[in-house]
């Protein structure tokens, strides 16, 4: 790490801190040559390969708002989208590669969107699981109701077993 006053090519790690989400890392370095000190943060890049073959930053921001559409008219606050968008990346950096597939990332988006609104959802997975007919929709509703009833019903009998 060169010396940003000095240039100096070396420096030496005073403290290290992770930030607040846990997404990066927070140095204090000091300067053997020159004695000043200097701030560094250091995040893991995350790249996503687009279906063109062309590779850009992950960006929570696109995240949102390709769920926002999804959530118009719905009850979801920006709030709710930041916190979806944060837990997308969780998932996606916890599978440790440093680029993935843009399908994956839409793919990844499911599970918390059902999650927050299932009208959302179901107006995401259209785009995402290729929906092209009626009975598309109308099998992805049979499941939704159908975890949603194996739901219930254990949570009903770890209530009764009590």
């Amino acid at each position: 790490m060169h010396c940003p006053f000095c240039r100096h090519t070396d420096s030496k790690v005073v403290d290290s801190r992770t930030s607040d989400d846990g997404a990066s890392i927070r140095r204090r370095r000091e300067c053997p040559s020159c004695g000043r000190r200097f701030t560094t943060v250091e995040t893991a890049s995350l790249s996503v390969l687009k279906r063109a073959g062309v590779s850009e930053p992950f960006s929570r921001e696109k995240i949102m708002s390709g769920v926002k559409k999804a959530c118009q008219g719905r009850p979801v606050s920006e709030d709710d989208l930041a916190l979806l968008a944060q837990k997308v990346e969780e998932s996606i950096r916890a599978n440790g590669q440093a680029e993935i597939n843009a399908l994956d990332i839409g793919l990844a988006i499911l599970p918390p969107l059902r999650e927050l609104d299932e009208i959302a959802y179901l107006r995401f997975a259209s785009v995402y699981q290729a929906f092209e007919t009626l009975d598309d929709f109308d099998a992805a509703i049979a499941r939704l109701r159908a975890e949603d009833a194996a739901a219930t019903s254990s949570s009903d009998e770890a209530s009764h077993s009590d």
